[in-house]
């Protein structure tokens, strides 16, 4: 039985044998397995285990958390305001698009582990970038159902897949949708530009529709090489917060953000994943989908990119939608 105070899991690995916890992202370009964790507000965390090996994801107990414990950062009300004032900034040329996002927390019991809430969404919510980090030691407890690749990287090669556009099913995509996409895409080529050879970068991928669980998603991916006098530090610096949780211009959707959201978002719109600096190969998934605990405090995030042509209503139905089987997985267990 694997020690699930300290391990990591991704792509059917799992890691063991903590060896050290480092908050420099230069050690990605040192020696190791790393498991990543950072924030959107910026908190770097690496953690460096010797043991990765193919395996299921580890078991543990979980007793739920019933759907209507849940509470959330703004209200409807709160949010469909929030969405109009980002609309009335775009009217006034300040700022193109923007993503606004609502934290969720509920109270759990610390008898629950984030291991047995990380093997109920392997089983019901399958993700491309799904896994989990959890060393207890360092309050690190992060599990992921994202389906977005926010950093992707082979040698010099690095890719980027953003996603902008969500509806039930494809039919249910907008003209809305496809524009936010292609801009994000823009910024995410302006981003790679800092850091890999201009000529280098393309795009392979425009406005792919994906299926995943209750959901359809727009799909990019953007590719670069990168230039030789670059490491992870330079790549995060210029790459992060990920353009899709964040909006364009990136640094006018910053401060909008700021502005408008009362919370700090935490590992939720950040990234969660893992980097073998040996093999120089690296898949960082963005944190949506993504819950994490703080002590006795179960935290999950969800938002909504926001155009001229959004609806604030409906921007935050969407909320819901990507929300809505997530906590229902996380309700497994409970008695409600």
């Amino acid at each position: 039985m694997p020690d699930l105070q300290a391990f990591a899991y991704f792509d059917g690995r799992l890691a063991t044998e903590l060896i050290e916890v480092s908050h420099d992202p230069s050690v990605l370009d040192g020696h190791g397995w790393w498991a990543v964790v950072l924030t959107y507000e910026g908190i770097f965390t690496a953690a460096r285990f010797a043991r990765v090996e193919a395996a299921p994801f580890p078991e543990a107990k979980w007793l739920g958390a019933p759907r209507e414990d849940w509470s959330s950062s703004m209200s409807r009300e709160q949010y469909v305001a929030a969405v109009q004032t980002v609309r009335e900034a775009i009217a006034a040329g300040e700022v193109y698009q923007a993503n606004i996002c609502r934290v969720l927390t509920t109270g759990i019991s610390a008898e629950c582990s984030m291991s047995g809430l990380g093997h109920a969404l392997d089983r019901h919510h399958p993700a491309p970038h799904a896994g989990a980090v959890v060393v207890e030691s360092h309050d690190l407890e992060v599990v992921t159902a994202t389906p977005e690749l926010f950093l992707r990287r082979q040698g010099s090669i690095i890719e980027s897949s953003p996603i902008k556009g969500t509806a039930k099913t494809a039919d249910g995509l907008l003209d809305k949708d496809a524009a936010e996409n292609v801009m994000i895409v823009d910024l995410v080529r302006n981003d790679l530009g800092m850091v890999c050879d201009p000529g280098s970068i393309s795009v392979p991928s425009l406005l792919k529709v994906e299926a995943h669980p209750g959901l359809v998603h727009l799909v990019s991916t953007v590719r670069g090489e990168l230039r030789p006098e670059h490491g992870w530090a330079d790549i995060l610096a210029a790459t992060f917060p990920p353009g899709s949780v964040t909006g364009a211009p990136k640094s006018s959707a910053l401060s909008i953000i700021d502005e408008l959201e009362p919370v700090p978002r935490g590992p939720y719109c950040g990234a969660v994943g893992w980097v073998n600096a040996d093999s120089q190969s690296a898949q960082l998934g963005v944190g949506i989908r993504t819950f994490w605990r703080e002590g006795s405090i179960l935290h999950f995030g969800t938002g909504a990119g926001i155009t001229w042509g959004s609806d604030p209503e409906q921007e935050w139905e969407e909320t819901k939608l990507k929300a809505d089987r997530l906590l229902a997985v996380a309700a497994e267990g409970s008695d409600r």
